[in-house]
């Protein structure tokens, strides 16, 4: 069963940066896809950026040019660098794996970003 861990959260001030750590463990070549997602209060959980196992990403754009997802094989990691951070990126950011069998799916426990002054 794969896991997942986030680290990294917490409070900054607009326009400032935060980098987002998920650390993957058990059964890790399983996985074909990571991904970040955030989610505000009473809204649904958006897809943020994904990277797949060959290093193609994909953002949305609400946060392409600001934020960058990369990972470190060895160390079973995938990052999330936020740079230029508004108010309105203020949510719990999950880490997620699209896995090559069942359960196919796997969630980290999330992460608090506050954007605030």
């Amino acid at each position: 069963q794969v896991q997942l861990v986030e680290f990294g959260g917490g409070l900054v001030q607009p326009g400032g940066s935060l980098r987002l750590s998920c650390a993957a463990s058990g059964g890790t070549s399983k996985i074909v896809r990571l991904d970040w997602y955030r989610q505000a209060p009473d809204k649904q959980r958006d897809l943020v950026a994904t990277i797949t196992s060959a290093g193609s990403t994909v953002y949305a754009d609400s946060v392409s040019g600001r934020f960058t997802i990369s990972t470190d094989n060895a160390k079973k990691t995938v990052y999330l660098q936020m740079n230029s951070l508004k108010p309105e990126d203020t949510a719990v950011y999950y880490c997620g794996a699209i896995l090559s069998d069942y359960p196919f799916r796997s969630w980290g426990q999330g992460t608090q970003v506050t954007v605030s002054s």
